[in-house]
């Protein structure tokens, strides 16, 4: 593969996607990866970096850039289903030369490589989701400490027609993942969650010979981001599973 100056770990949320990306910022070696354009919000993306609402997005692609290079020589982008539509758009008002969404994509960042990262257990993944709305806590470090908490805790309980939902929902944007893929004849380097969970070293590692970078980096590296799927969640899963069949669901 050709020297890469950018990635893009194309995901969804609660799919491990905060656990790669503290990874590879630990390596050194493959930038700070992040979901920089997270909201559809171009002042809300200038003011994370500093700059004023009002500054153009060249200068706002240039500080995601910087930030997400870190002290490497490459950018790391995540970019969750919900964020991409807007960012495309964006990118395609900004460089429209451009034919295709990865055309665009490489016009902003270089030449640029993906990564796919989901979830297949998608009932999982809907519970985990709709806990951290009801708990407000998102992430937590590997000693229990919140790493990010974006509310106090809500009203807390099993929600069949959430789950149901939210399944519903990350399963639709697998679905819209795989079919941008092959609109762009883009063949991402694919991982999936429970290979993540359960060898983080050895999925870095891929990770860093599919970037063409130095295994050796990932030597050391130990994930300080935790698992948040305890015994109820499981209790979740099993009485979702049987009232959906008692239903016929």
């Amino acid at each position: 593969m050709a020297k890469l100056d950018s990635y893009v770990i194309c995901t969804s949320p609660r799919s491990g996607s905060t656990l790669l990306c503290q990874l590879l910022a630990d390596t050194g070696v493959a930038g700070v990866p992040e979901s920089y354009f997270h909201r559809p919000d171009p002042a809300r993306w200038a003011r994370a970096f500093r700059l004023a609402d009002t500054a153009p997005l060249p200068d706002v692609l240039a500080a995601a850039q910087q930030a997400g290079r870190g002290e490497s020589g490459i950018f790391g982008l995540r970019l969750q289903s919900h964020s991409r539509a807007f960012l495309l758009d964006c990118l395609r008002a900004q460089f429209p030369g451009h034919v295709t969404d990865a055309a665009c994509l490489q016009a902003a960042f270089g030449a640029t490589a993906y990564i796919y990262l989901n979830r297949a257990d998608k009932l999982a993944q809907a519970i985990s989701y709709i806990r951290a709305q009801q708990s407000g806590l998102w992430h937590a470090a590997t000693d229990g400490t919140a790493i990010e908490r974006l509310a106090p805790q809500a009203p807390y309980g099993y929600d069949a027609a959430a789950i149901r939902a939210q399944r519903a929902q990350f399963a639709a944007d697998d679905q819209a993942w795989i079919a941008w893929f092959a609109q762009q004849n883009i063949q991402p380097y694919r991982i999936g969650y429970d290979a993540l969970a359960q060898d983080p070293a050895g999925a870095l590692r891929g990770v860093l010979g599919f970037l063409g970078l130095d295994l050796g980096a990932a030597d050391g590296v130990c994930p300080t981001v935790a698992k948040l799927a305890d015994g109820e969640s499981h209790a979740w899963a099993a009485r979702f599973r049987a009232e959906s069949t008692t239903a016929g669901a």
